[in-house]
């Protein structure tokens, strides 16, 4: 020991940048739905954005996690995981900060997903599961009773026998399919004001292509997989002068980007509209 004193043990930097990030993120979890002050930074610039609505009282958000060259899987489906930890972290987080996830039966199927919080700080969200001809099997995951509120949206009568508690909302459905518009609305009603429409691809897509998101958050990460599933399937274009130029921020999430796409220019109104002042 020099001078006779204690050398005092620096702490590592990932270590100390855990910690900080930690207790600011718990403070964002206190504080997001109540506070008019803004959200400690780095949660501010990323999710300060989604506290309130542009149109209406609704905020509704589309996500999807995907490679540098836009796939969300290999062409035999394999998408465990493209994203590494910071991916699967922002994941998590927006589903602490929303009242309701909502995935497609495909997904729910395929991948099988809890749709809970395990990897940050906060509370699940009710998970809402999109199945309009009733394939949905009474055994997947996000259906399990674990006190949170679970949802099927349907637009036939069922015959699988669900949880006495799951809640089935029977909406018309057109051509096999329910209109966004008509499931954002019905949430609304069910008193769900924050919505993250989580995936898969498909209703990601159509709730863009209906205008019905107020912001996407694209998770790039440093991967290429060459083909597979595409992120959004959209109506293709015939020209550039079609192509919408979005309002974008660039988020660097340790390894991975975070490209958040503010669409709130373009959604329809879905919920109870702004009063003007």
């Amino acid at each position: 020991m020099a001078n006779g004193r204690t050398a005092r043990r620096k702490e590592p930097a990932k270590a100390a940048d855990a910690r900080e990030n930690g207790d600011s993120w718990a403070t964002v979890v206190k504080v997001f739905r109540s506070a008019e002050s803004p959200l400690p930074q780095p949660w501010e610039d990323i999710f300060g954005p989604l506290r309130k609505g542009a149109v209406d009282d609704l905020v509704v958000v589309g996500q999807c996690g995907q490679s540098i060259d836009a796939r969300i899987a290999t062409p035999s489906g394999d998408s465990h995981y493209v994203n590494g930890e910071a991916g699967l972290e922002h994941l998590h987080r927006l589903r602490a900060l929303m009242d309701a996830v909502v995935i497609g039966v495909g997904t729910a199927v395929a991948d099988n997903p809890q749709l809970t919080v395990r990897r940050v700080r906060g509370p699940n969200p009710a998970r809402v599961i999109i199945d309009p001809k009733g394939r949905l099997p009474p055994t997947v995951r996000a259906l399990a009773d674990d006190g949170i509120r679970r949802l099927v949206i349907t637009a036939t009568p069922t015959p699988r026998r669900f949880p006495a508690d799951v809640e089935i909302v029977a909406l018309a459905a057109d051509n096999g399919a329910i209109a966004p518009a008509a499931i954002a609305r019905s949430l609304a009603e069910h008193g769900f004001c924050r919505i993250l429409i989580e995936g898969g691809a498909e209703t990601v897509s159509r709730f863009l292509a209906a205008h019905c998101l107020d912001r996407l958050h694209v998770l790039v990460a440093p991967v290429i997989l060459g083909a597979g599933r595409a992120s959004l399937n959209l109506p293709a274009l015939q020209s550039m002068r079609d192509a919408k130029r979005l309002p974008m921020r660039a988020h660097l999430l340790k390894t991975e980007v975070l490209l958040d796409c503010d669409l709130s220019a373009q959604r329809i109104a879905l919920g109870r509209a702004k009063m003007s002042r």
